[in-house]
Formats: structure tokens, C-alpha cells, sequence
């Protein structure tokens, strides 16, 4: 992983907010930094932890493997920083750079961490976690009968993936019962992250679950399927975000260019000026020029789902519907250390085209689209990143507000939002896609240019 010159190259992309099963990355080089010279690392730091891991080693009541506190630190030191940042060894980088393809190994489960226990924030369509009935807010404590609890999130991951036609049992906390184990057998995971039909009145609907190395090609494909389903035209457009926790950083930049025809989608901002960055649309780019659109959003949208809603909210391109979106605002670099995995490092914010950093904020929907109680999972509410323990603090606008620009997100109240049941999400009975279809219907000239 390293270039002619052996410097380490930095990969970088729009992490999804809770670790998800299904992440990406994409290039950016980097220059490598001595320790001896970063201001705060001095030999006297080093001393104290080579002192403190010999006392560990020689003391501590059973024996440690080699290499195991090495790891141990550096994950603490990671962890410590912010709910994003993490330490990945050999194994961890290796299942990293495996799911760029959309394809991987395991039960299929999209999970956080929250306050040390494994929560699932979706079981993806289609997989063994889905056909098991692992729903939104369980709580996963117990792998093959070992304790999950106090795992941070790629432990976690590792515990629950495996070799495909093997059987893992897990045990379920949920709200409401005594806890119980489900056997799921594992298998090939193919995330199919764009899902499209034709809805009554010539209206395109596409759905994205997660933003991968094939998304943006995948979504081109339905929107010229869904032109020759409508007899060449659209008459309306829905683009569903709704638990769609994120992804690639580029795969977000393509899908938000597709829909607009020149100026910026999204800018990356931190303490590196290579960080510094502006991702802008390509002229006339937009495929379905003219088209009214919403996107529809809820608290489980995130990252590289916000990147593309501000950017299509802030040029007017698109209405948001919806809920608040979940408000992670920050990019993670992943960074190769030869022979020792990689670095998941915070290195930037990323800001709307107006220029809106959506830390802690997330996105506002123009219109609000309440979730009904009956297509609620029972029990549950939405955790934001501002829930998370040690996340970044909200950031102020990157420069004078657009006065023509949504206000930043507040804080949303204690239990105001709920996740969706996800069989619900685009059947007949959504009552949030109905209500976007019918203002489509009711509003043929809306957010279409």
C-alpha cells in the first residue's frame, strides 16, 4: 500500500455515521508526518507507554499475546478522539478494502455501537439477518455465546462475519422482551444499493441504501430504465435516502451531479490545506433536466445521504421531505501503515454548496413528513451523532450564510423521531412516499429547472 517512494497514501471518504457492514474508500495521497516531529509526541510520552505496557506484560495476572497492548493502545488512543476515528489492524483493513465492492461476507446487519453495546440500525434487504427478523434497536450482546459488550465496532463486525454456509448465534436484547438467541447462517452479501420503480402518474422512484464504488452507475441504469418504463418522459422524481447511512465520499459527489448542471455539491475543510476541497457538479449534467423532485430523508440518513441532500436542497434542485436527517458532518481519512493495517482518522468537515457545516446539525427537510405510529419500530428512537459520546461539537458556517439557505438544524427534541419499520420502506403502505408521490401529483412545476 505504499507508492515508489514508500510514503503512505491516504484513503479517503464520507464514513458512514454508525460503522455499517457496508463502507467504501477512495484515493488521495498524502505526505508522511515523524512521530519526533508532531507537535504534543515527546520521548518522554513514548517512555511512558514502552514503561507502562513492560509493567503490563510482567505483572498483569494472565499472560498478553505479543502485539495485543500494542493494538489495544493504539485503539484507545484512536477511539478516544471522536465516535469515527479507530486503529484497524491487518485483518480490519483487509474486510475494509473487501466491501468497496459491494460485496462481502456476513449476516448482513448495519450496526453501531452506543455507550459500548452493539446496536443494529438495519438488517439490509435480501440477507440472512432480514430473513431472521433482526429489527431496528436490537441489541446484539452476545455472539456464539460470547459477550459483544464493550467491543468496539470492528471487533464487533469481526464476531459476526465469517465464512459464507457457516452458523453464528446471536443473542437479542429488545425493548419489551426477555432476551433471546437467533441462528443465522452466514452468507455472500451483495448490496444492491439502488433499488427502482415506476410509480402511478409517469413519477421515477429510486432508492439508494448505501453509497459504494457502484452506485452512482447502478442509479444512471435506473433512471434510463425507468425513462423507457414512463414512454421517454418523467413527470416527477423521488430519490429515497431514508437509512441510507453513507458511504463513499465521491459515490455522493457523482449521485448529486447527476441532478444538477454546474456549481458546488460539497466542501471538505480541516487542518491539512490538502484537505481543503471543493467538489463541484460537471456542466449540464443533470439527467433528468426539468423533472420535478423530492428527496426523502429521515434520522437514519447520513453522511454521504446529507452531502447529497444539502447539496440538491441548497441549489434549489430538489424539496426535502421528511425528518432530520442524523447530522454527521465530518470525513474520515484511512490511512495505510505498512505491515500494521490502517488509520481511520477525522481529518475534515464537509459543508453545503451555502456553505452549512451539517455537524450536529443535519439536514432540515422543507417539508416535514411525520413517520406514523403504526410504521414505527416498537420501542425505538433515533440516536444523532450528536448523541454520540465524544462527537465533534456542532460547527459554525464556513462563511457567511446564503441568505437564500435553509437555517442550520436545532437539536432535535428527546424522542422525537423514530426509525421505520424498513419492510415498510417504498410498498404501498409508506405513508411517508405516499404523501411525496401526492405532492408530486399536486405539484407538477415543483424544485424542476
Amino acid at each position: 500500500m505504499t507508492d515508489e517512494q514508500r510514503q503512505p497514501r491516504r484513503f479517503r471518504r464520507a464514513v458512514p455515521f454508525a460503522a455499517a457492514l457496508v463502507v467504501g474508500i477512495v484515493l488521495s495521497a498524502c505526505q508522511p508526518v515523524a512521530a519526533d516531529d508532531t507537535p504534543g509526541v515527546s520521548p518522554g510520552d513514548i517512555s511512558l507507554i514502552e514503561r507502562t505496557m513492560k509493567e503490563v506484560q510482567k505483572n498483569y495476572v494472565e499472560p498478553i499475546k505479543p502485539g495485543e497492548l500494542t493494538t489495544g493502545a493504539l485503539k484507545g488512543m484512536l477511539t478516544r478522539l471522536d465516535p469515527h476515528s479507530d486503529y484497524m489492524d491487518e485483518n480490519e483493513f483487509r474486510d475494509l478494502m473487501a466491501t468497496t465492492s459491494g460485496q462481502f461476507g456476513g449476516v448482513g446487519i448495519e450496526i453501531s455501537v452506543d455507550e459500548g453495546v452493539p446496536q443494529v440500525i438495519a438488517a439490509i434487504e435480501g440477507t440472512p439477518a432480514a430473513a431472521a427478523g433482526i429489527n431496528p434497536g436490537d441489541r446484539i450482546i452476545k455472539a456464539d455465546g460470547q459477550p459483544l459488550v464493550g467491543m468496539d465496532i470492528e471487533e464487533v463486525v469481526n464476531r459476526l462475519r465469517g465464512a459464507p454456509g457457516t452458523k453464528v448465534v446471536l443473542t437479542i436484547a429488545r425493548t419489551g422482551r426477555d432476551s433471546f438467541t437467533v441462528p443465522i447462517t452466514r452468507a455472500i452479501i451483495k448490496v444492491e444499493s439502488v433499488k427502482s420503480a415506476l410509480e402511478p402518474g409517469r413519477i421515477g422512484y429510486v432508492r439508494v441504501s448505501t453509497f459504494d464504488e457502484n452506485t452512482a452507475a447502478e442509479l444512471r441504469a435506473a433512471i434510463v430504465k425507468l425513462k423507457q418504463q414512463a414512454g421517454g418522459s418523467l413527470s416527477g422524481f423521488v430519490l429515497d435516502l431514508r437509512n441510507d447511512a453513507g458511504g463513499l465520499l465521491d459515490a455522493a459527489v457523482e449521485v448529486a451531479a447527476d441532478f444538477l448542471d454546474s456549481g458546488t455539491v460539497v466542501t471538505t475543510k480541516g487542518r491539512d490545506p490538502d484537505e481543503n476541497r471543493v467538489y463541484d457538479a460537471s456542466p449540464n449534467g443533470d439527467l433528468i433536466r426539468g423533472v420535478p423532485m423530492v428527496v426523502l430523508i429521515n434520522g437514519a440518513s447520513a453522511s454521504a445521504s446529507e452531502i447529497v441532500a444539502g447539496a440538491l436542497q441548497d441549489d434549489h434542485r430538489a424539496v426535502i421531505m421528511g425528518t432530520r436527517s442524523f447530522g454527521k458532518g465530518s470525513v474520515q481519512s484511512i490511512i495505510p501503515i505498512e505491515g500494521h493495517g490502517a488509520l481511520r482518522l477525522t481529518t475534515a468537515l464537509y459543508y453545503t454548496p451555502s456553505g452549512r457545516s451539517i455537524q450536529g446539525h443535519g439536514i432540515i427537510p422543507d417539508t416535514m413528513l411525520p413517520l406514523p405510529k403504526d410504521q414505527q419500530v416498537a420501542n425505538a428512537l433515533v440516536t444523532y451523532e450528536s448523541d454520540l459520546y465524544g462527537s465533534l461539537k456542532p460547527a459554525g458556517p464556513l462563511a457567511p450564510a446564503d441568505k437564500g439557505a435553509p437555517p442550520p438544524a436545532q437539536p432535535a427534541a428527546a424522542g422525537s423521531d423514530h426509525p421505520i419499520i424498513p419492510a415498510v420502506i417504498g410498498t404501498e403502505k409508506d405513508a411517508q412516499l405516499n404523501a411525496v408521490l401526492d405532492y408530486l401529483k399536486k405539484h407538477p412545476r415543483a424544485a424542476s429547472r
